[in-house]
């Protein structure tokens, strides 16, 4: 009798990915606020993990701009810069295009099934407004979406731009349309899984001008 075939488990996370993955949640939700210094010894309390992987994660943090070191006032989460904000996703819009299309193109069957999944939990959470479980849901979202475009040096130089794009619309989400940027997410999600790389491209952009419109509307007031 044949056994029924098991799903590859997935890759394990280093510790210091988890710590980063923690203390990223936290940034965006602003539960580490803008200007707030970097206690250790809390972070250490909050997300029960060494002091070795969270100062990993802190180092990469502040390469990315994310967290920065001040003369007499130690590592202080970084300001949410508004003004900033159109360059920031004008940038991220080249890097997306990139990744979209290499995902379509590379993605394995299992990943194509496992993007889907998570844009389906967006949309759920975004209908039934459970902000936390979309936002976990989203930075899922983007992790399945990187490891299959397998582009380290693209997702590199993306990440810190989707944290800071996510804390800002936390920050605002006020103005905002929850169910809107789900149905991007999924559309992206959708070419992604059906292997489009032209759709995966336009899907992106479509996610982008959903920002940019956001981030106009916040700046304009």
């Amino acid at each position: 009798m044949l056994e029924t075939p098991t799903k590859p488990a997935l890759p394990k996370l280093r510790a210091a990915d988890v710590a980063y993955d923690a203390i990223e949640s936290m940034i965006v939700t602003l539960k580490l606020k803008p200007g707030s210094p970097v206690v250790e010894s809390e972070l250490v309390d909050v997300t029960g993990l060494g002091r070795t992987p969270l100062r990993e994660a802190l180092m990469r943090m502040s390469s990315n701009g994310l967290i920065v070191q001040l003369p007499r006032r130690g590592l202080i989460i970084s300001d949410i810069e508004a003004a900033e904000h159109m360059t920031l996703i004008e940038t991220r819009r080249v890097l997306e295009h990139l990744i979209a299309s290499s995902a379509a193109r590379r993605a394995s069957p299992q990943q194509r099934e496992d993007i889907m999944a998570s844009a389906d939990k967006m949309v759920v959470a975004a209908k039934q407004r459970e902000l936390g479980v979309y936002m976990d849901a989203d930075q899922a979202l983007d992790h399945m979406i990187h490891e299959a475009c397998r582009n380290p040096s693209a997702v590199k130089a993306v990440t810190p731009l989707i944290i800071k794009c996510r804390r800002f619309w936390y920050a605002y989400q006020h103005e905002g349309d929850i169910e809107e940027s789900a149905r991007c997410h999924m559309l992206l999600a959708k070419a992604i899984a059906k292997g489009n790389e032209e759709q995966a491209v336009k899907a992106s952009d479509s996610l982008m001008d959903s920002l940019e419109m956001f981030a106009r509307k916040v700046i304009n007031g």
